[in-house]
């Protein structure tokens, strides 16, 4: 049982037909993933017996008929917590955590009946754009198995692409969903910042950081939003405001919608075949009667000095909890406390996040606040104005998800400053907090390559709206890996 061809509604379809139970569904999907994640390692940990009893239990009780996600077998990223389920963030220091509740957005999941079969690789703690920074394994991309799969939600996505789950949850911090979908050819959706709750998202950077969906295609992507959305008293970042049925829109069309393309997403960098892929989907919206005119973000060239300089500060504090006494890692052989901090922390963490709690802590310290952090939070707001000015006469602005189609395994993981350059066209999406989603809108040379939509805050449905017209003009999302071999 691959996921190939298949939505929510088919398979949903199905199983209120009784053509499969949820039992025969997730072990059919469990069979799949030990076939087919060999090559792809997309999952660290699967669930088996726990997946299987909720299958059990679900179909007992019966499949609820208007609930799309009643017995649906999905995967979860491994920095989102899971009662029951080891818990990594793909860290040595976190090798062996075992939560003891739910994320909000798992729970809630979980209520509506979506089976978690695994957790998904990821870059240790999510610092990272190609799941290469994982302290144990590294996940291929299904479309060639020598290319990375994108991060640091890689493994979702990977999974997602290689029909192994019909959804998983990722999370993204500066592109972590929007840029492995691009790199996958599948859709992934990065909400507003507060339309999800972070309860339970192991913390990265705490004002960037958002839980969101990846699927194969527009439509299940708004139904996953609708589960996860929505105030949670536990998390005083989320959002109060209502929220609507993101998939009350998707047959609006996109005529009289005004896109923008930022002139600077187009600059200097960009590989040709992404640029031909954005010209032509331009094409394609002017077509289905939406208006595509040229609009600037002039401050976009300090988006990633400002990013790094702010999560890797956020970061630095979060992380301060990982310390071998309260949980996680504990060194052994230690000759007083300050040696047990140094020795978890040296011997827990890999080299991408030293590095960044380093920078982070170097931002805030005494003497460099201003000069530093400040500094970056104040062109954090230059670059939110450049949004809410476009806004005033766009309703979204349409760009490259990244710079370039998925890259070779090793052949940016040995240079931080290239590999943080990947992310200078989604992470100013995250410092405005605004909703940003990629969906597959071409190919380069065999790989795919993913456009993104990024709307105002809380306007997640003409995202989905445009995101779906775009989809059913074309066939890009219809397109599936060959599972066997490199391609």
């Amino acid at each position: 049982m691959n996921y190939f061809n298949q939505s929510l509604t088919s398979i949903h379809k199905q199983l209120v037909d009784k053509d499969i139970s949820a039992e025969e569904l997730t072990n059919q999907t469990l069979k799949n993933i030990k076939q087919v994640d060999g090559d792809i390692n997309a999952f660290l940990t699967l669930d088996e017996d726990g997946a299987l009893a909720q299958a059990k239990q679900l179909d007992e009780n019966g499949i609820e008929p208007d609930n799309l996600l009643s017995g649906m077998p999905v995967a979860i990223k491994d920095n989102i917590v899971t009662k029951g389920l080891k818990t990594t963030a793909a860290s040595k220091i976190l090798e062996n955590f075992t939560p003891i509740y739910d994320a909000t957005a798992a729970a809630k999941m979980k209520k509506l009946g979506t089976i978690a079969v695994g957790k998904t690789n990821m870059d240790e703690f999510a610092m990272g754009g190609s799941t290469e920074n994982s302290a144990f394994k590294i996940t291929h991309n299904p479309w060639d198995k020598t290319k990375v799969p994108g991060g640091s939600s890689g493994g979702s996505a990977a999974a997602v692409a290689a029909g192994e789950v019909i959804a998983a949850l990722g999370s993204d911090t500066g592109g972590s969903i929007r840029q492995p979908a691009s790199f996958n050819g599948v859709v992934g959706m990065k909400p507003t910042y507060g339309r999800v709750s972070r309860w339970g998202l192991i913390a990265f950077g705490s004002s960037l950081d958002q839980i969101g969906p990846i699927t194969r295609n527009v439509a299940d992507n708004a139904t996953l939003l609708n589960a996860i959305a929505g105030h949670d008293d536990h998390d005083l970042t989320s959002s109060t405001k209502e929220v609507p049925d993101f998939t009350s829109t998707l047959k609006k069309g996109v005529k009289g919608l005004r896109i923008g393309i930022p002139s600077e997403f187009m600059a200097q960098g960009l590989d040709d075949d992404v640029k031909k892929v954005v010209n032509e989907t331009a094409e394609t919206f002017k077509k289905l009667g939406a208006t595509v005119d040229e609009v600037s973000l002039p401050h976009t060239k300090y988006g990633v000095a400002a990013y790094y300089i702010i999560s890797s500060s956020e970061a630095s504090s979060n992380l301060q909890r990982f310390d071998g006494i309260r949980y996680g890692r504990r060194a052994k052989n230690v000759k007083n406390l300050d040696d047990l901090y140094i020795k978890s922390r040296s011997e827990g963490f890999g080299d991408e996040v030293k590095r960044r709690i380093m920078l982070g802590t170097f931002s805030l310290s005494a003497g460099f606040y201003d000069a530093y952090f400040k500094k970056a939070a104040q062109v954090r707001t230059l670059m939110i104005n450049d949004f809410t000015n476009v806004f005033k006469d766009f309703d979204l602005i349409l760009a490259p998800t990244a710079p370039t189609p998925a890259y070779g395994i090793g052949e940016d993981v040995s240079d931080p400053m290239t590999m943080y350059m990947n992310d200078v066209l989604t992470l100013p999406v995250n410092l405005a907090g605004l909703p940003g989603m990629s969906v597959p809108a071409g190919f380069s040379k065999g790989l795919p390559v993913g456009v993104q939509l990024i709307g105002r805050p809380y306007d997640e449905l003409t995202v989905y709206q445009a995101g779906n017209a775009f989809e059913q003009a074309t066939d890009f999302a219809k397109q599936t890996p060959k599972m066997g071999g490199n391609n």
